[in-house]
């Protein structure tokens, strides 16, 4: 990276640095409750048939005033070729506007299906007011975490003490896709930390709308997160970029290579998925 882009960076880094910690320590998770069936479970379990490709559909939660649902799709041989959510026009409505005080985030989290391994698990932020970098991502949107370890791991992360170290260890740069940069500060409990990509659009001058972000823990990577505002959501949008990827993996797997946002008229649904996977 030259020095005209850490120089143009320099702020909203420093700003990242120091305000991150404060608010992670705040973001409480909102569980989604166990409720009613929704239209978006209907085909949940789902299991793929020998020989043709096939949808599995993971167990649909409330989101909004609609629902949301995590599935993975399989070729004829049974491997994966892309993992995502679909949530409804409704799940965009009924969604807080503001959060008890001290709480900057809801949570949520969805299991994959087994056949999406080596990822577990998608977790669902909703930031109404968005968060730091002020100016940069201090807009309503959903932080889509698409992670790499379990559950009760991701749980464990305290971000504090000694789990802070962990939290701060850098995967070797193979395993990060080229020019990402790690984010001072940006430790989170129940998350990991941050990296990102300097050369995104909303770091030169351009309003945030949607971005990848990685992250990482202990050493390794753990999350690849699409991060989208709801407004370029209720643009509709059918859209498919290349994603930036690491020279390796430290774990055999299928990974993508790409990643989109959709949405449906017909179906009036949106998705949000990594795309193009390939066994690395």
């Amino acid at each position: 990276m030259t020095y005209r882009v850490w120089e143009f960076l320099s702020l909203p880094l420093i700003v990242f640095g120091i305000a991150m910690s404060a608010f992670s320590q705040t973001a409480e998770g909102q569980r989604a409750a166990t409720t009613p069936t929704y239209a978006l479970a209907a085909d949940a379990g789902k299991s793929a048939t020998p020989g043709s490709p096939a949808l599995v559909n993971g167990v649909a939660q409330p989101l909004g005033k609609g629902s949301v649902r995590p599935w993975v799709t399989l070729d004829r041989d049974g491997h994966p070729t892309a993992i995502g959510i679909t949530f409804d026009e409704a799940a965009l409505d009924g969604l807080p506007a503001d959060l008890p005080p001290g709480q900057h985030r809801t949570e949520q989290s969805l299991a994959l299906p087994p056949q999406a391994a080596p990822f577990d698990h998608v977790m669902i932020n909703w930031n109404p007011h968005g968060h730091i970098p002020a100016k940069v991502y201090d807009v309503g949107h959903f932080d889509f975490h698409f992670y790499l370890m379990s559950e009760p791991e991701r749980a464990a992360i305290t971000a504090e003490g000694d789990d802070l170290i962990r939290s701060q260890r850098r995967p070797s740069a193979e395993f990060m896709p080229e020019g990402f940069i790690y984010a001072p500060g940006s430790e989170e409990p129940r998350m990991g930390a941050h990296w990102i990509d300097p050369v995104s659009h909303e770091f030169h001058g351009h309003a945030f709308t949607r971005t990848i972000l990685w992250g990482s823990y202990d050493g390794r990577v753990i999350f690849i997160e699409p991060m989208i505002t709801r407004a370029y959501l209720l643009t509709q949008p059918d859209a498919t970029e290349p994603l930036k990827l690491p020279a390796r993996y430290s774990r055999p797997g299928y990974y993508p290579t790409q990643y989109s946002v959709k949405y449906d008229a017909e179906k009036k649904q949106y998705s949000v998925a990594l795309e193009g996977m390939t066994l690395r």
